[in-house]
This record gives structure tokens, sequence and C-alpha cells, in this order.
């Protein structure tokens, strides 16, 4: 007689980062199952589960009974910060937190682990040192009134943990998955979309080139997963990034060097608002400094593949070169 399944259940996990996990999963035996707005999808070893990401329906028996949940649920950021667009980025990661945590709460067998996607932009802009979870200075902002464009962002971040550690869910222990830029091969990837720049020649340095980048390989980010899940002792919030940050210019440096591409034009930061402007994105995303590290992980004994981001870039490219 065979033990049943364990299971996996991806709130807001149809995109980028969701199918990589749904094939890591399968991969693993576990049935999984995806909570989406986009109906009708199918796939022969992958559940899609309707969900509007805000109220308590059919979907949360799906909660009930699994092992795991990791919710990625938000609308991206890579938009303008109009009214908005601002009230839908809080709304859709608060809401959609806080009703995963009402279904853990009713739940008759409720999973054992709960990982949230958070961000690594919660710490001040940084490039005297780095920020860990245990000496980084969060940035303050004051609740819910964010000064500028840069301060929302945080804002966002802080009102997405609160619901997360807000929740009522004691015998589910809860991670807030503090993401760097993921970069791995695939479709709607920052990889594809910084690869696309290096190749047209727009890969220079952005703003000043001090401001620090920090980043982390695909397959790293699978094996956190793994290992926060596996390890009971890993808990509240976990910065997920690799453990070297580097200044943007170096950083494009060895984008372009994976790429095969010598020069790039570099960018002004007036140039960039400009850019961002007629992008309909906006530049805190490319010129705050985050010079974040996992302390958590690396205090934990994990190990990286990709620790450095040259060797890091010319994977992530060779992988991409091979598959065309």
């Amino acid at each position: 007689m065979s033990l049943k399944n364990q299971k996996v259940v991806l709130p807001g996990g149809s995109g980028y980062i969701g199918r990589h996990l749904s094939r890591h999963f399968v991969a693993k035996g576990y049935d999984v199952v995806v909570l989406s707005r986009s109906e009708g999808e199918l796939s022969e070893c992958v559940r899609y589960v309707w969900w509007d990401g805000a109220n308590l329906d059919a979907w949360a028996n799906e909660i009930d009974g699994a092992d795991v949940v990791i919710n990625l649920s938000g609308r991206s950021i890579n938009c303008r910060y109009t009214k908005k667009n601002r009230q839908l980025i809080y709304d859709s990661r608060e809401n959609s937190t806080q009703v995963v945590g009402e279904a853990i709460t009713q739940a008759k067998e409720p999973p054992r682990v709960w990982l949230n996607a958070s961000a690594a932009t919660i710490y001040r802009h940084s490039l005297d040192r780095d920020m860990d979870e245990a000496t980084g200075e969060l940035q303050y902002v004051e609740p819910g009134r964010p000064k500028d464009k840069w301060e929302f962002s945080v804002d966002v971040v802080n009102r997405w943990e609160e619901a997360l550690f807000n929740a009522d869910t004691s015998s589910t222990r809860r991670i807030a998955m503090r993401l760097s830029m993921v970069f791995g091969t695939g479709s709607g990837g920052v990889f594809e979309a910084f690869r696309n720049i290096t190749r047209l020649g727009l890969s220079g340095t952005q703003g000043s080139g001090n401001q620090f980048v920090s980043w982390l390989h695909i397959e790293d980010f699978l094996r956190m997963v793994d290992w926060s899940i596996e390890n009971e002792n890993i808990k509240g919030p976990i910065n997920m990034c690799a453990p070297n940050p580097l200044p943007n210019r170096e950083f494009l440096t060895g984008l372009r060097n994976a790429c095969g591409v010598k020069l790039g034009l570099p960018a002004a930061s007036w140039m960039l608002e400009i850019g961002a402007f007629f992008m309909r994105t906006e530049t805190e995303l490319l010129l705050k400094s985050r010079r974040v590290v996992p302390g958590k992980l690396l205090e934990s004994g994990f190990k990286f593949n990709h620790p450095k981001w040259p060797e890091a870039a010319q994977s992530i490219e060779s992988d991409w070169s091979n598959a065309l």
C-alpha cells in the first residue's frame, strides 16, 4: 500500500515563479494545486482551481489537508504608481494573504508550513553595508502614509508581512520570503527582460551605477524553498537572495559578458525617468540600492549552487541558449 502524495497549494501560482515551483514539486512527487483567477488552464500534472484572491470559497477546501502553502499572489509592481495601481498593489497582497490565513485557520488539517511572498525592498537604501534579518535597518514609513514612491514600496511590504504574521494560524509555521529579483530561464522572468535590453545594447550603467543589486538564481530559490520546508527552525522573515549583492555597474558587466555583448549604453537617472514613463514603470526598481544578504539561511547551513553573479548569469544564458 503506497502512502498518499504530499500536497502543495500555490495561491497566485500561475506566474513566472509559480510555474517553476509547479514543475519542481511535480518532479518531487507532490500533488500540486494552483489557485488562479485564470479559468480553464489545463495541465496533466497540476490542478488549477479558481479563486478571486479576496474571499473564502470552495478553493479553501484545497488548503485543508495540504502539507505546504506558498502564496505568491500580488499585482505586478512593474507599473506606474498611480493612485489606482497603488491600491491594486496593496489590496492584491493584503487581501490574498488575509484570506489564505482564514482558510488555514478554519482547516481541520492545517498545513505544517506557510510560505508567503514578500520583498527585500523593506530595507533602507544601503550603499555602506549589507542588510540581513538580524541587523538590517528597516526603512521607516508612517503606516499607510508613504511620502514618495520609494516609501510606497516599503509600505506595501510592511502591510503584506503584517497580514501574514497577524493571521491566527498558531499550528502552522509561517515564513515571509523577502525575495530579491529571481533570475532563470523561461519567458516572463526578469532575466528575459534584462537579456533583451542587453542584446539591444542598452545595458550600460544605470544612474550612478553605485546602487547595489540583490539577485537570486532560480535553482537556488527552489532549493531554499525545500530547505525552508524541511527545517523546522526556519520561520519569520527570511531574506531569499544570493550572498553576494554587487553594484549595478558590475551586475550589468556580468550580464553583458554572459550574453556576449561588449558594450552597453549608459543611462543617467533623468534618462531612466523618461524611459520609465514611456514604459509605464518606475525607476525605483532600478535605482534603490538593495544590499541584502541571506543571514538566516547561511546560519542554518544552506549552501548556494550559484553564489556569485558572473557565474550565475553565464549558467542561465547557457541554459537559455541550449533551449533554443
